[in-house]
Formats: C-alpha cells, structure tokens, sequence
C-alpha cells in the first residue's frame, strides 16, 4: 500500500510548482532547492500534492521530518518490512534480475526456439518462462518431491517484487536525506544553525558510551548529523573505545563485550526441514496414495471375508511394502538436504582481514563485531554497515540495494557503507559500527529464506527421458488393467486350482470388488516402477556426492549445474599467477641506478637519493603492511604475493616500514588498475614537497619515463640507447619467466594539487614525465605437477589456454614450461598473442583466429570476456580461471566460472560456479574429472533403471494378456521398485572418478543421453531376462518338474522362482552397470564401500523376503536346488555383458536413424497425400 511521507507545517513558503518523470523542482526565496531537480530520483513517488504536505511512494515504511533543519526522526513503520536490500549472495542467473547483466543469448536463443521444452543445454542464463514449460511438460508423480532441489519459480517472483518495493523506499530515502541535508546547510533566513550537542553516554551501550539504537539509526539513516554530534568518526571511535590505526584489542574478553552489547555478525537462520517434511513429502506421490487406499480396502474386505487372522496379509503387505518406499525413500532425500545444508553454509562462511591490536588477521565474516578496522579494496564485500574512515578513490556499488547500477563514491560528505555492498574501485578503511541482525542486510537474510535450488541441464533432460518412459509405462499399464478387467468379469480368470473367479449373477459383490481392486493395485504398481520418479533425482543424488568429495579436493561448488557442465569442457582459459604458477614471489633480478646489481639485497650498491626514494616509493605505494613484533621478532608481511615480495625486497634493503609512511602524508591514490597495469600515489613531505610514485608492469611505466637516476645519483636523459638497454633487460628476465616491475616517480608543484576533497576525488595523477628509479625481475615458480595435469587435460581432448596480465615473454616461458606449448618452434601469432592486438581485431576475425590461440599476454579483463565469447560463439564449452573484480564478466560469461579461493576477490567468487580453495590448476583437472564422473554415474543408473524397467513391462504384460494373471505381484514390484529407484541411484550415482574418463573426448551437450552402447547393453540383458522369465513362466512347472506338487503350489512355487531370479539379475547386472564400455566390471569395486553395501544388504533382505516373509510377499520357500538355479539365471549375465561388448555398435546415435526414419516416413505421406489431392 502506499505510504505518506509527511512534511512539517514548517514549508509554508515551499510551494511546488510542477513534477517531471524523473524529477521534481521547487520555487523558494533563496532558489535552495534547485539543485534538487538533476539530483533526486523519484520513480517511486506517485503524487505531491499543492501545499507539499505529504507524498505518495510505493513501499512500507512512514518517515516524518522537516525540511529547514528541523528535527527529524523515524516514526512507526506501516508494516514489518524495513529498508532492505539484496543479498549478496543474489543469483546472477536470473535473466528477469535487471541488475544481474545479460550474457551470451546464443544458446538460449537456440533454445527459446526449440520445440522441445527439455532441449535446454545451459540453465546458467534460462529465463523464467523457459523453466516453467519444461516442468509443465513432465509427467511427474510427486512435483513435490521431483521439483524440490529446483529453483522455486513462485518465490524468486516474489523475491523480485520485494525487491523493487524495497529499492522504492531506499530512493525515498535518499530524496529526504538530500532534503534534510540541504535544510542543514542553512535555514530560510541564510544563517547557520549551531550543532547539537554530543549524546550523552547511552546505558543501553553497557561498557561503551553509546547504544546499538543509536548506531543503528545512524547507519540505517545515513545520518551525518547525528555522526557529526558523535564527534565524526574519531568521536564514535572513541565511544566504541577503538583505535582508529590499531583496531580493538580483540582478546576473548573484549570480544564478548563487544558481542552482548552489539550483537554478533549473524542473523537467525530459518529451520531447515525436518525428517517428518520429507516424509511428508514422500506420501504425495498419486500412485502411493492409491495404493494405499487399495490395500486399505483390500484389508477391509479380506478381514471381511476371511477374518482377521488369514485376511489381512494382502492388504497388510501391501500397505506395510507403500510404507517401507515412503520411508526409504525419505531418508534418502534428508540425507541429501544435510550435505546441501552444511555446502550451503560453507559458501556463506567469507574469510577477510581486519586490524586488531595494531597487526592484520584473518578471521571469519561471522566474527566482526562492532569497532573493527577493516581494510577494503577493490572487489571486497561490504560485511557489516560503518563508516568511513579514510578512503582514496573509494566508490561502492550498491546495486544490491538500489537496484540501480550507478556508483557511489564514498567520503566525509557520504561515509556511511552499507553490508552487502562491493567495493567497485578505491581503497579505503571502515570503522563497523553495526553487525548482524542490526543491518540492513541481516533483517533481510532474517525475514526471507534463500532458494539455493537450481536446474541442472542434465536434470532437465533426463526429465524428459522419464516423462517418455513414464508415458509408455502409463499407456502399458492401461491396457494391462483393461485386458484384466475384461478377463475377470467374462470369467476367464481362475484361481491356483482353475477355478472361475467370477461368473456374472453369482458371484458375491464383496469378491468381485477385492478381485477387481487386486487388479487395480497391479496396474497402479506397474505405474509406479514404469515411471522412473527417482531418475531426475539421481542427479541430485550424485550432485549432492560429488560436491561433498570435491570439497575434500579444494572445489567448492557454488552453481550444481556447474559439476556436470565441466565434464563437457572442451577448453579451459586459464590464469598463470596462483594457478599455473606457486604464487610464491621472491625478488631475484635488479636494476638500479641505470645497470644490474649483483645482488637484490645489496643496499651499498644503490647511491643515497635514489635509496631514499626508492624505499619511498616501495613503502607508500602498496596495499600491504609490514608487522613486527615487539620482542623483534620474524616480520610479517600482508598483501597480494607481488605486494609481499615487493615489500619483503624493501625490509631486506633495511627499510624501516612505519618510519617511511609516517615522515609523509598520502594526498591521493590510483590503485591499481588491471587495465593500465599500474598505481600510484601522490605524497606530501614535511617540507611540502609533493612526490608522485607510479608502480607496474616494466614495459608500461618504462615508456612514461623521460629520465633516470644514474649510479652515482644524478639525474640523466632516458636517451633511445638507455631505453634500448632497459627494455632488452626487460626482455632477458621476461624470457626468463620472471614478472617485471618498475619503480618511478616525479615531482609536483603544490600550488597544482586540488584543495578540495572533491576535486582531489576527481584528480588524475600525473604520469608523464617520471624518473625511472629500479626494474625488478619477480621469480614465481610453476607448481610441481602442472605440466601432467596440463598433459592430462590435452589428452582428454581439452585445450589449455594462458589469458594473463603479465608481459608475454614471460607468459611465453611460462606456457613452454608447463607444457601449453609444445616447443619454441612456430611460436608465433595468433598461437601467442597479446591482448591489444586481439581486442583492436573486427569480431569475424577474433572468431576465425580464435581456436589457435593458446597464450594470450598483456591481457586486461574484457580482453579474457572477448576471448571466451569468441570461443563460446565457435561452438566450445568453456571453463574460465579468475580472481579480479574485472573478471567478473568473463567468469559470468562462460559456462563454467572458476574463482580462486586464496587471491580471488568476494566479487569474483559471487559470480562464479566453482571456487578453486587452493588456487591450483591441478585442482581444475580434479573438477574436470567429477564433472565427468557426474555423467557417466548418470548413465549407468539409466541403463540399469531402463533394463529392469522394460523386463518388468514386457513380463507382465505378456503374461497378463495370455494368461490372465501377472508374475510378479504388486509387493513384489514395490520392492524391485526400491532396488531400483532408491538402492540402484545410491549404488550407482556414488561411484568415484576413475582415470578412464580422462581417456575420452568431452561429452557434447546434445549428445544423447543413451548412447548406442548403452542400448546395447540394456537391449541384450532384457532381452535375456524377459525370454529367460517368460518361458518360465509359460514352461516352469515342467521345467521345474512341479507337476506333481498341485497347481496351486507349483503356482506358487514358479512364480516365486521367477521374482527370484528376477531380483537376482538386477543384483548382477548392477555389477555390470558400472562399467558400460569396459570387460572388467569388478575392478576398483573394492573401493566403493557404499556399492558394496547396498549390494550385501539387498541380498540379504531377498532371502529374507524368499525365506521368512511368505505372507507378505506372496512367496514360498524355495530349496537349494531352485536358490541354485535363481544364482545361475542371475550370474549369467556377467558372460553376457561380455560377449555383448564384443559387438561394435554404429558411431552414429540410433536416436539420429530414428527421426530420419520417421522424417521420411512424413515425407511419404505427405507426397501421397499431395499426389492424392
């Protein structure tokens, strides 16, 4: 509903004189609010009425304040909902997200065009209409149940609506901030109101001088006012009793007071679902209930007729058989929801530094309180709502919350940072002043519970596998139950002793309704194992797996469809520091003072001026810190390892960290920049002296330089000589896979500096001019086994590709290294290129040459974007390495997003799949490999499943049409059902990676799902059991040499024999189920404990069903000679999988010979018709 924000009776002389779309502008004395008109948007406000009392916004909460500089403050909100924003955990694959950004449409396109609903390879970017005809195209038992990992459609609509309620209020906000703060500025007289005095010491507060209320309103507020009555930001900090350059002590004791004060960084977390949910959840399959209802009024009827002693066992069986799958079945998918559960919190589980007692650590985002000093940087999230405390450049993206995409820029003027948000450039340090439940962001992580479901393109299509299967099921099961039912009521059905079972006029009522419901219940359980409920399933079974044991090898999974579409990756684009390489950095070439020094370390070397400066430069233009302890102890170094290094050089040089940065003052920063390869930072001395300091890569910084300081410390022409020399040693280190960087630096005229603070924000350091002072070479050593993982990769038919940012000699030595390239020969362009000469390419032409590059140097990030849509549009499957902010187009870009764990930023990581814990491309194989492992788990359960589904069919229906009667019976069924369903997916799906799969090509995204193998394999084996079970069935008594038992025993007896041997040949061929294309079946078995297991115990339960439980499953004692004969039908399918795979089978997919088969058959028609016409 929409809500009124009130104005003072104070604005009689504000009067409003009109409203645009985008702004509104008001007539005053002194022209105050003019500048409102370009600054407010007001899409959210719906009406302003005459007399500016009141205005109209879409949202929830009511703000009462005036304009004048009057008080202002919050009133009672009109309903629960508060400001909020996004969480930073949004899904980025929502295309109806507007601030989510649009990726390729290649495929989709391709597939918003597709007939088929189930035809989609990618879910990454699939709309939400697009999610939803897939689903109403499935025939599906328990949507419940099938659908409960997916994306919930309804919700994520409402999540969307929420959301633009939410930025509606935010843009109100905002409006009456500006208006508050233009009436502070001066009143209507032109003078200036006095401030307020401090806050007196809140006992809310306990140990500290101000309350949580306090801060909350003044962050959720953006209240500079109420900051500034604080005393600013030293002010609060010292009401928070932090030091502003130290941090909190942060010892246990300090810790807790802070968190009984102030809350700790968490929020109440919503139940997960309960045991008795998924049981609940399990009961809603519509052929259960029927069943259940059957064996309830079968029950009933059998106590009727035969009393309670002898008349309760087909009811009681079944039912107890319904309630066994239900609970089985349960248990399962709970077990499934803890391993997503306890996935799901380590993604939530951020690691990041904050300062306490003077030094940086590491800590988990769950453990900031208030009163934390923490750095931010480019690519950092925002984990708790504070205040600025110093910032150089620092801009905020708060899309999250505004749902729009401009950047705000943060300073004195607006310092208030809101949790959620992402640094988008700059550096800076927060003071946090609220955590938890008591941000923004924690109410909104409080009141909503966050859909971590997804589609998988695998689910997707094996949903339409089982919708296909369920179909012909469905259509079989119908035809059984007619052909019955017509049977049973023309009297030609009989009993064990060739009795009619019911002839017209004389049966009794009662009879005929148990018969015709026995009936019913074979054809509904014939529904229930034809329609495989439990295959789209199966992939979140061995999902859940999966990523539990990647876990375990540094991958953790962020997007579920990303561990099966990296079995489909035909290149993966990697980076070289961290992931190729150790990122171990270590200063080992130097040249200073216009030549080579012999030693990195060897300070007397280096004249006293350029010394100086140096160490300036090094100490001052970083990111880092250095630490040492007070027992002058070992150092510690913080920052990215070039930081480290660089700064590890410095400390060896003799430099005195903290005495550098405090004989100067740091006027303004340009970090550092992927795009221009280089930072610098302007300083003012003690005397005044302005000193501008440029860092990056050699070549780069090398060529703004104009002159040099010399050995002896003199300032010298960069003559073209000096030049040639520089850059030759540039090329010598580069070649020799060291990264090169350089030091320079100029001076500046103060009178040039901007005075203002927003001038200064605006300021571009200069970078012309500079005086060259040292060039170092960085050693970073490959990681042991990068080039056999490399090796692998190319044997598995995926090329490796080196996208990196340093020069491309060193990228050169470094691919030749690990093996990316072959040897030096032909080393020439396109097969290494750099990426200005790429980007500058017309868009056909990066396409035709795209397939040949292997290393791409000096690249910047949308140089690493147009190389992946290149690729992308050439028809391959791409998995992208990256750790910047300005990766993170290219990592949401390509179809598998790869964030690394140690270096990569919060950014980065959000808009990934997979997040590489340990950096290591080794690791990249490993998820290579599950990837893989996904799939062909996922066959081998379909083959099995579709096996035993058209054995089961084919007997019983041929069995029901000739003679009457079905083999096997609906208990039976129900437990060839729960072999299959639940035991056979945990069987199968669970199965590791073995090295076999690194051995093929990647499996294309339209490849069939039943290969022409596996319908070999499944077409044999049912062959074999459904001629094996029916001659049985029609020959048994003879074979079995029953004759003289009575029909009713050798009845019993056969049919018995044949659910036993059934069973049994599902057991074996399991066996042979986990090796479709290979003769050894058994090898690394004994490694599968969970196979085992489930192997072992569904035998034990078929002797135990064949043995003790006689009445419950309609079955007889058999003797050792029919156990022997059961053991022999099972066993030989072993042999037969092995000459079945001697047969070569036709590379093309049947599935391909089909639709030409059927395309032709229309074409006949069609032409006969036309001819006809």
């Amino acid at each position: 509903m929409p809500t009124a924000i009130r104005f003072s009776a104070a604005q009689q002389d504000v009067t409003c004189i009109g409203r645009g779309n985008r702004g509104f502008s008001f007539n005053t004395q002194d022209n105050l609010f003019q500048q409102l008109k370009a600054e407010v948007n007001c899409r959210g406000i719906r009406r302003i009425d005459e007399k500016v009392k009141w205005v109209e916004v879409e949202g929830s909460c009511l703000l009462v304040f005036s304009f004048l500089g009057r008080k202002f403050g919050k009133a009672n909100t009109i309903s629960d909902m508060s400001f909020f924003k996004g969480s930073p955990y949004r899904r980025h694959n929502n295309n109806n997200d507007a601030e989510a950004g649009g990726g390729s449409r290649g495929d989709e396109e391709d597939e918003e065009s597709s007939s088929n609903p189930f035809d989609i390879t990618s879910t990454k970017n699939a709309s939400i209409a697009r999610l939803r005809k897939w689903r109403q195209a499935a025939l599906v038992l328990n949507a419940s149940r099938r659908f409960r990992y997916t994306l919930d459609l309804k919700r994520e609509e409402e999540k969307q609506q929420l959301l633009r309620k939410v930025r509606a209020n935010v843009e109100a906000i905002r409006a009456a901030n500006r208006f508050k703060a233009a009436g502070e500025r001066t009143n209507v007289s032109g003078t200036v109101e006095a401030p307020p005095p401090p806050p007196s010491p809140s006992p809310s507060g306990g140990h500290f001088a101000i309350g949580q209320e306090q801060l909350a309103v003044m962050s959720r507020d953006h209240d500079v006012s109420a900051l500034q009555q604080c005393g600013g930001v030293k002010g609060l900090s010292e009401l928070l009793k932090t030091n502003l350059e130290k941090g909190i002590k942060g010892d246990d004791a300090d810790l807790l007071k802070r968190k009984s004060a102030f809350g700790s960084n968490t929020y109440p977390k919503k139940k997960g679902r309960s045991f008795w949910m998924f049981l609940w959840d399990a009961w809603q399959d519509l052929t259960l209930i029927i069943l259940i209802v059957a064996a309830v009024a079968s029950l009933a009827l059998g106590i009727k007729s035969e009393g309670i002693k002898e008349g309760w066992y087909d009811g009681g069986s079944i039912a107890f058989a319904v309630i066994l799958v239900i609970v089985v079945t349960a248990i399962s998918d709970y077990k499934q929801s803890l391993q997503f559960q306890s996935l799901n919190e380590e993604k939530r589980n951020i690691h990041l530094e904050v300062i306490r007692g003077g030094r940086r650590v590491e800590i988990s985002i769950y453990d900031i309180v208030v009163g934390d000093v923490l750095p931010l940087n480019i690519g950092d999230q925002v984990p708790a709502d504070g205040v600025l405390i110093s910032g150089h450049s620092l801009a905020i993206d708060e899309s999250s919350m505004t749902g729009e995409s401009k950047i705000v820029h943060k300073d004195s003027k607006d310092p208030f940072l809101m949790s959620g948000c992402k640094v988008a450039d700059g550096s800076g340090t927060m003071l946090v002043t609220s955590v938890g439940i008591n941000t923004e962001w924690g109410m909104l992580m409080a009141s909503i519970s966050e859909d971590t479901g997804e589609e998988t393109p695998l689910q997707v299509r094996l949903n339409g596998v089982a919708t296909l299967i369920g179909m012909v099921g469905l259509t079989v099961a119908v035809c059984v139950l007619i052909v019955l039912l017509v049977r049973y009521f023309t009297g030609h059905t009989k009993d064990a002793n060739g009795n009619v079972l019911f002839t017209a006029g004389k049966t009794k009522l009662s009879p005929a309704i148990d018969g015709a419901i026995k009936i019913v219940t074979v054809a509904v359980t014939i529904v229930v194992v034809a329609v495989p409920e439990g295959l789209p399933l199966a992939v979140t079974l061995t999902l859940a797996y999966s990523m539990r044991k990647m876990m375990a090898d540094k991958a953790l999974v962020r997007r579920l469809s990303a561990c099966e579409t990296m079995g489909s990756a035909t290149t993966i684009c990697s980076d070289k520091t961290g992931t190729l390489t150790l990122n171990q950095m270590t200063v080992v070439e130097a040249y200073v003072g216009g030549k080579k020094i012999d030693s990195p370390e060897n300070k007397s070397e280096l004249p006293s001026m350029l010394y100086s400066l140096l160490i300036e430069g090094i100490a001052q233009n970083t990111n880092g810190s250095v630490y040492g302890s007070e027992g002058g102890g070992d150092i510690e170094l913080s920052g990215s390892p070039t930081e480290k290094a660089i700064l590890n050089w410095g400390v060896k040089l003799g430099m005195n960290f903290e005495a550098i940065r405090s004989e100067s003052s740091v006027i303004h920063v340009f970090p550092f920049n992927s795009d221009k390869k280089r930072g610098g930072v302007a300083l003012q001395l003690e005397d005044s002296q302005i000193h501008i300091h440029w860092k990056g890569a050699a070549e780069i910084v090398l060529a703004s330089c104009t002159q040099y300081i010399d050995a002896v410390g003199q300032l010298v022409a960069m003559d073209e000589n000096k030049a040639m020399f520089f850059k030759k040693a540039i090329g010598d280190m580069a070649s020799g896979s060291l990264r090169c960087v350089a030091f320079a630096y100029r001076l500046y005229e103060v009178e040039k500096v901007p005075s203002t603070e927003e001038q200064l924000a605006q300021w571009a350091l200069p970078d012309d001019d500079l005086v060259l002072l040292a060039i170092v070479g960085i050693k970073d050593p490959c990681r042991p086994g990068v080039k056999d993982a490399v090796q692998l990769c190319q044997n598995a038919g995926i090329k490796v590709r080196m996208v990196t940012g340093d020069n491309i000699q060193t990228a050169k030595a470094i691919a030749l290294e690990c093996g990316i390239l072959g040897s030096d020969d032909n080393v020439t362009e396109p097969t290494l290129i750099e990426g200005r000469v790429f980007r500058d390419l017309p868009e056909l032409r990066r396409e035709e040459i795209v397939d040949q590059i292997s290393v791409m140097g000096r690249s910047s990030p949308n140089d690493k974007l147009l190389l992946v849509q290149a690729l992308r549009k050439r028809g391959h499957v791409v998995a992208v390495t990256g750790d910047g902010t300005n990766d993170a187009p290219a990592l949401h870009e390509a179809d598998i997003g790869l964030a690394m764990g140690i270096s990569g930023t919060e950014v980065a990581k959000e808009s990934s799949d997979i997040v590489i814990l340990d950096d290591n491309f080794a690791t990249v194989v490993k998820v290579v490999r599950w990837g893989r492992s996904v799939y062909a788990n996922i066959q081998k359960f379909i083959q099995f499943q579709l096996t035993v589904n058209v054995a089961a069919l084919i007997i019983n229906v041929v069995a029901a049409v000739s003679s009457g009667e079905v083999p096997l019976n609906a208990v039976q069924l129900l437990w060839v059902n729960l072999i299959m369903d639940t035991l056979g997916a945990l069987a199968l799906a669970t199965e590791p990676p073995t090295d076999h799969l690194m051995d093929r090509p990647p499996v294309g995204r339209r490849e069939p799902l039943i290969t022409n193998i596996m319908w070999r394999n499944l077409l044999i084996q049912a062959l074999y059991q459904v001629t094996v079970l029916l001659v049985l069935n029609f020959q048994g008594r003879s074979i079995l040499k029953l004759e003289g038992a009575g029909i009713a025993n050798a009845n019993k007896v056969k049919n018995t024999l044949i659910f036993n041997a059934f069973v049994l040949c599902q057991i074996f061929n399991e066996f042979n189920a986990r090796k479709p294309d290979e003769f050894n079946v058994f090898k690394g078995i004994t490694k599968n404990y969970l196979f085992m297991g489930i192997v072992g115990v569904t035998v034990v339960l078929q002797v135990l069903i064949i043995e003790f439980l006689g009445k419950f499953a309609s079955t007889v004692r058999l003797n050792w000679s029919q156990w022997l004969i059961s053991v022999i039908i099972g066993i030989i399918s072993w042999p037969l999988a092995v000459l079945g795979k001697l047969l070569p089978v036709p590379e093309t997919p049947i599935g391909n010979h089909l639709t030409k088969f059927c395309r032709r058959v229309g074409h006949i028609f069609c032409c006969r018709g036309a001819s006809q016409s």
